[in-house]
């Protein structure tokens, strides 16, 4: 009775340090995976001949350079914390091709997973955002209209987010679909910014955005192939949405036309082409996000190269 007692519990003892084994090494599976997620989430850079077509002032060329510095990101932890730069230029259509303003943005952002499965994968993000345009010059003009080409723009903001999303699973052609979604509220006025926003800028803005992806196998046809299967990011469908809520001086809370800033995006890779996209844009700003330039509103298209941390692996055949 005794010998069958101890064999019981040691037994008992064995499955649940199995179990927690199990469990320990799901999490740290988890904990990698997400560090991918976490990038592919990220803006898309882009290079745009023409810039935004619509837009009041003409350009030769825009672009916006964004990565992210993944200072955190270990399989042991199910927090993560990145460094992320963003400069967006525009050339203007004139004989010194001025950029004049540039919008430079630097920030931090604090990730948490908040579920262990990747597939359908949870998490929260709060970002902090110092903007900026590198001018120090009066935001106002002696007539009292805002300076766009020299005036000082300066502001800090916070943004907390909850990303989820969902893939499907991997058909028999190799391949499968992610649908992404974002919703996050945006704040400034915890912070200093350049009293010229108070004759109407965004200072605290809902944010949704969605996105439609296809990953596809590619090399089906390499002559030296082995057994891997080798997959790509071949389109990005992104809908991007932001609402200002604050007051706004002689702007109601219905007023679409200086509130509402949308675009959609549909990001296309080619086979021969390795993490990057031709880029065909629409949207409207009811508020332009340039710096300085916040009083604009204008609806624009926009076509060029877009790229980022695209989804880009080889996988075992009985993967």
């Amino acid at each position: 009775m005794t010998k069958t007692f101890f064999t019981l519990i040691t037994c008992f003892i064995s499955l649940q340090s199995f179990a927690q084994d199990s469990i320990a090494v799901k999490r740290e599976f988890a904990n990698k995976e997400y560090i991918h997620l976490y990038k592919e989430n990220a803006d898309l850079a882009y290079t745009a001949p023409g810039g935004e077509l619509g837009a009041p002032s003409k350009y030769v060329i825009n672009g916006r350079l964004t990565t992210t510095y993944m200072l955190l990101g270990s399989y042991k932890s199910p927090v993560a914390f990145a460094i992320i730069p963003d400069f967006t230029v525009r050339v203007r259509n004139e004989f010194s091709a001025a950029v004049r303003t540039p919008s430079y943005r630097l920030g931090g952002v604090l990730y948490a997973r908040l579920n262990p499965d990747p597939g359908h994968y949870r998490y929260a993000e709060l970002a902090f955002t110092h903007h900026s345009n590198g001018q120090d010059q009066s935001a106002f003009n002696p007539d009292g209209t805002i300076n766009t080409r020299t005036g000082n723009f300066n502001a800090n903001y916070l943004t907390l987010s909850y990303r989820f999303g969902d893939l499907t699973t991997v058909g028999v052609d190799g391949n499968y679909y992610s649908f992404n979604h974002r919703l996050g509220l945006q704040w400034y006025k915890f912070f200093r910014y350049e009293p010229a926003l108070d004759e109407g800028f965004g200072f605290t803005r809902v944010l949704y955005d969605f996105s439609w992806r296809r990953y596809e196998e590619i090399e089906k046809n390499a002559k030296h192939k082995q057994k891997v299967k080798t997959e790509k990011e071949t389109w990005r469908l992104n809908t991007e949405l932001s609402y200002a809520v604050n007051k706004i001086p002689s702007k109601n809370f219905a007023n679409l036309q200086k509130r509402l800033n949308a675009e959609i995006n549909f990001n296309y890779s080619f086979p021969f082409m390795n993490n990057v996209f031709l880029m065909a844009a629409v949207g409207y700003y009811g508020e332009d996000n340039y710096n300085i330039y916040f009083q604009d509103h204008y609806g624009y298209v926009r076509f060029g190269l877009s790229s980022g941390f695209l989804r880009n692996r080889s996988r075992h055949y009985d993967n």
